[in-house]
């Protein structure tokens, strides 16, 4: 028995006011068949060396011992039911709607009732496949206000953004994983793509940097690693490049640009596309330390007037360029030989 908190009040057991501990038990209980352990709390009398609750502190206990027989069984317990519902924004009621429950449903599942499998399934798609709950949404879109289904919708597709980002990222690492335990190409750093984007961004906000299109970034990228590797031994983002005819170019580089805080403006280019890195209003570089950005200073002021041949034909001088087969990796080994200091 843990004491949470001991005031005065009018004690329900002696009838008297004195001093009453509120305190948590850990009691044991069969649900359905299924042994239950959980914390409850009651209001403990001295005086008469008994316990009792307050209409809340039933009311909690028996929340606390289903989301207890929840976890046991594997269904979701009432916290992570409000959690799905809260991540959308959508009411209760809305979400019965949706789903073609009773109106009340959603109420008792995040009150007092258990779920059933069924509906917990359909529950934990809500959660994980936010296109679906759009899908729903539409289908739906009669029995709601207008107001309503456009904040749902815009919080779902939020939602929706958010995991194309994550897949985004398990591809791009899915394509390095040949190269895990390679330090020497990766630049004794593990690959972070968080780091990544904050690179880009931090090169797309630089107010002395020209235009910058995806050749150009491609080349920034790599003389940041080259440059950090050749000061402190290891790179910034952890990204392994290879050899193209216009320089060093990240693994993944197509996708890399598709991350969700890199923004860009494409359009048609002689016979193919061209992108231009834009600045953003995000100005904060979390992932980044003094270090780093100290670096890509260096970067900036060395290259931030070149164009794109311009910065191609000073990759071409490096001897990590001339070392290296086209389309082999480049080793990290040739950064000690980097022309900028």
């Amino acid at each position: 028995m843990d004491t949470i908190q001991t005031a005065n009040r009018l004690c329900e057991c002696c009838m008297e006011e004195h001093a009453v501990r509120h305190v948590i038990v850990n009691e044991e209980t069969v649900f359905k068949g299924i042994s239950v352990h959980y914390d409850a709390h009651y209001f403990y009398c001295e005086r008469a060396d008994e316990f009792y609750a307050d209409e809340a502190m039933i009311a909690r206990n028996d929340r606390s011992m289903k989301n207890a027989y929840c976890r046991i069984c594997g269904l979701l317990t009432a916290d992570e039911i409000l959690d799905i519902r809260q991540k959308y924004e959508i009411s209760q009621q809305d979400l019965c709607r949706l789903l073609g429950w009773g109106d009340k449903t959603i109420t008792r599942y995040e009150g007092h009732q258990v779920q059933d499998r069924a509906h917990d399934d359909i529950l934990r798609k809500i959660d994980h496949d936010p296109k679906w709950f759009l899908d729903l949404l539409e289908k739906a879109r009669g029995t709601l206000s207008e107001r309503a289904f456009h904040k749902y919708q815009k919080n779902a597709r939020r939602q929706y953004e958010h995991l194309h980002d994550f897949y985004l990222q398990q591809t791009i690492l899915s394509k390095y994983a040949r190269y895990m335990d390679r330090p020497e190409m990766s630049g004794n750093r593990e690959l972070n793509l968080n780091i990544v984007e904050n690179v880009i961004r931090y090169f797309s906000n630089a107010t002395a940097m020209l235009h910058i299109y995806k050749v150009k970034l491609m080349k920034l990228l790599w003389y940041a690693d080259a440059l950090s590797f050749k000061r402190r031994g290891h790179s910034i983002t952890g990204l392994i490049y290879q050899v193209l005819p216009m320089g060093a170019v990240p693994i993944g580089y197509d996708s890399i640009i598709e991350l969700g805080d890199v923004h860009y403006e494409a359009f048609e280019y002689g016979d193919g596309t061209a992108y231009k890195f834009l600045p953003t209003a995000n100005k904060e570089y979390p992932n980044l330390t003094i270090e780093d950005m100290d670096i890509l200073e260096t970067v900036i002021a060395r290259f931030a007037a070149s164009k794109a041949q311009e910065i191609i034909n000073a990759m071409h001088e490096e001897e990590a360029y001339k070392q290296t087969p086209p389309k082999e990796i480049i080793l990290f080994q040739y950064a000690k030989k980097l022309s900028m200091i």
